[in-house]
């Protein structure tokens, strides 16, 4: 049993490519085996900005699932589900709205920046002010420990987290909160009783925040602890209410800056991208008719790989033998730039050639993919209407 719960998710407005593959889906095929984790298609999201085309989202979302397949994502290792088929995602978005201060969402900083870069579309939207708030009830509804972002993406985990802390402050005052947490803390046997106490004392009177830690991880291995009692417990560790919601942390994954056919960034707005199941003639062709060093008009000519587009993905493809050869063979004229691109045609293809494969299976049995994720949204809804079960409770709306 995992102690960690991961949760991500992608916008389905488009074909994925290796940027997407190298930026994000090489880390989930990874964590699926360190962690548990829950991977959306954040199609509600993606209305954000893209409400006035939804055939875009509609056409996208199966062949997304198609390319998290492909790429090694492995329905037995991780749940795969779809965001507008649990709709306890609306509800806890709609819920945290009534305490959320709107400068909270202003201030976001990706909000002004997302306006500039899509000035085309009208974003004065509330969905658009509001998506930050719908990421955060995307989190807190799983009770999600980690969240894979990048340095960009930081900002909206620590809003998460101000979430979670206003809504365990306003609502996390539970009648007998303190009994109630020194019997859970007598359910823990003596010996941990102990040790729990003497850590909450060390971190209470002198802000010993290693004590803090130790003790959180004391509470993670406790497995027949139940849930109420071990959100008391971490409330009654850090001096405050029971935690309905828990605090996410920041997962930083290392930056991936995938190069496009022309050098900039791959990304669908520039038009230099490689699809991730794209036919290999295709490739082939795109890779062969890069734009290379400007200086190597004739094959005579000698050129700098550090001005050739071509080099970058030699970074990413290529061994060092073959780096220097490059290097040699480019200064010296020894080769040629269609010499040069063979081995990251090379490279690219043996790289897409299993995710073919993989991906020719569920393309050959639709059901299959339709199955995996129906799978994913009941197990989705079962953790997602837990928590809200709590979340009702804690507002006064368990009437029934």
């Amino acid at each position: 049993m995992f102690a960690d719960r991961v949760l991500s998710g992608m916008r389905p407005t488009g074909s994925l490519h290796l940027g997407h593959y190298h930026g994000v889906l090489k880390n989930w095929v990874q964590m699926q085996h360190e962690y548990e984790c829950l991977f959306f298609v954040a199609d509600w999201h993606a209305l954000t900005t893209h409400y006035d085309t939804p055939e875009v989202i509609e056409q996208s979302v199966w062949d997304m699932v198609v390319d998290w397949l492909a790429a090694g994502v492995d329905p037995a290792h991780a749940t795969l589900f779809i965001q507008s088929q649990v709709p306890e995602h609306a509800e806890l978005h709609l819920l945290l709205s009534m305490i959320t201060p709107l400068g909270w969402l202003e201030r976001v900083p990706t909000y002004k920046d997302q306006q500039e870069k899509l000035s085309e579309k009208d974003l004065s939207t509330y969905g658009f002010l509001g998506y930050p708030l719908l990421q955060s009830a995307d989190i807190l509804i799983y009770r999600a420990t980690q969240v894979p972002v990048g340095e960009d993406q930081v900002p909206h985990i620590e809003f998460t987290r101000e979430i979670a802390r206003r809504f365990n402050h306003i609502y996390g005052r539970e009648s007998g909160f303190v009994e109630k947490a020194e019997a859970a803390v007598k359910r823990l046997g003596s010996r941990k009783a102990r040790l729990y106490n003497e850590l909450r004392t060390r971190f209470q009177e002198q802000g010993d925040l290693m004590a803090l830690e130790s003790a959180k991880s004391l509470l993670d291995e406790q497995q027949s602890l139940s849930h109420g009692d071990r959100e008391r417990l971490f409330g009654y560790l850090e001096g405050g209410g029971k935690m309905i919601l828990s605090e996410p942390r920041a997962m930083l994954t290392a930056a991936s800056r995938m190069p496009g056919l022309d050098g900039q960034k791959m990304s669908k707005s520039y038009e230099n991208t490689i699809t991730l199941r794209e036919d290999e003639a295709s490739v082939a062709k795109k890779i062969r008719t890069m734009p290379t060093d400007p200086a190597r008009i004739r094959r005579t000519d000698a050129g700098n790989p550090e001005k050739c587009p071509v080099w970058q993905l030699h970074q990413v493809y290529s061994t060092d033998a073959t780096r220097q050869w490059v290097i040699k063979g480019c200064k010296s004229a020894g080769i040629g730039c269609i010499e040069c691109k063979q081995p990251v045609i090379e490279a690219v293809l043996a790289e897409q050639r299993p995710m073919r494969e993989r991906a020719q299976l569920y393309l050959d049995d639709p059901v299959m993919v339709k199955n995996i994720i129906a799978d994913g949204c009941e197990k989705a809804r079962k953790l997602a209407s837990e928590t809200m079960r709590e979340v009702r409770e804690a507002m006064g709306l368990s009437y029934m």
